[in-house]
This record gives structure tokens, C-alpha cells and sequence, in this order.
């Protein structure tokens, strides 16, 4: 499994490729000076690092996603079970409700989740 870990800083610059793509590596620059105070060289900097990871890419001055931020999301989840838990969902689980309380609406979403899962 690729490693889609992200920092805060990471997160933020994936977020604002999201919400503008596609974006030419020129606007982004731009935007990424206005937002973040950022040189030309610290945008391809972290850049080129999100598109070693496969989340982006950068092809003839054109930034887009190769994958969804629900995407990104649910691989980091799968690895952090796994990892943590040994792939586990029990036991993540009944560590996440040991210290949090989940309403009746959230369990009633994840009940309707269980039924409406089908194994490929």
C-alpha cells in the first residue's frame, strides 16, 4: 500500500488543488503565495512530493488529482486499521467506542452501512 500520509501543511495544499483543479502549476504558484506566503519553489516542492505519492499529477503545466479526497480518505483509513489494529475493524471499533459515545442516529447509519454492505 502506497504511503498517503499527510502533514497539516500537506493537507492544506491537497485540499486547495481539490477545490480549483484543474489548476496550471502557474496559478497554483499564485494562489499558493497568496495563501500560504509561499515561493515559486516551495509550491513544487510539496508538490512533487504529493505526486510521488500517486495523489496528484503535473502533466504540460496542469495540475489535477489521481485520486479523490473520499479516496485519500478511506486508503488512510484502511492503513491506520491496519496498522494499528491489525486490520481489525472489530477492534478499532470497540476502541473508538470505549472512550466516545455514538448517538442513535450515527449507530442507526452504521447499521444501515452493515446491511447495505455486499462482499465483492
Amino acid at each position: 500500500m502506497n504511503d498517503y500520509q499527510m502533514g497539516a501543511v500537506e493537507s492544506r495544499f491537497a485540499d486547495l488543488i481539490w477545490s480549483n483543479e484543474p489548476v496550471s502549476s502557474t496559478e497554483l504558484v499564485k494562489i499558493c503565495e497568496q495563501e500560504f506566503n509561499w515561493k515559486k519553489s516551495t509550491t513544487y516542492t510539496v508538490l512533487k512530493r504529493l505526486c510521488e505519492k500517486g495523489i496528484f499529477k503535473n502533466e504540460k503545466g496542469t495540475v489535477t488529482s489521481l485520486i479523490t479526497k473520499s479516496e485519500l480518505n478511506s486508503l488512510q483509513s484502511e492503513k491506520f486499521v491496519e496498522d494499528t489494529f491489525d486490520g481489525s475493524l472489530p477492534a478499532f471499533f470497540a476502541a473508538f467506542t470505549s472512550r466516545k459515545k455514538i448517538s442513535a442516529k450515527e449507530l442507526a447509519e452504521i447499521r444501515k452501512m452493515i446491511d447495505n454492505y455486499k462482499e465483492d
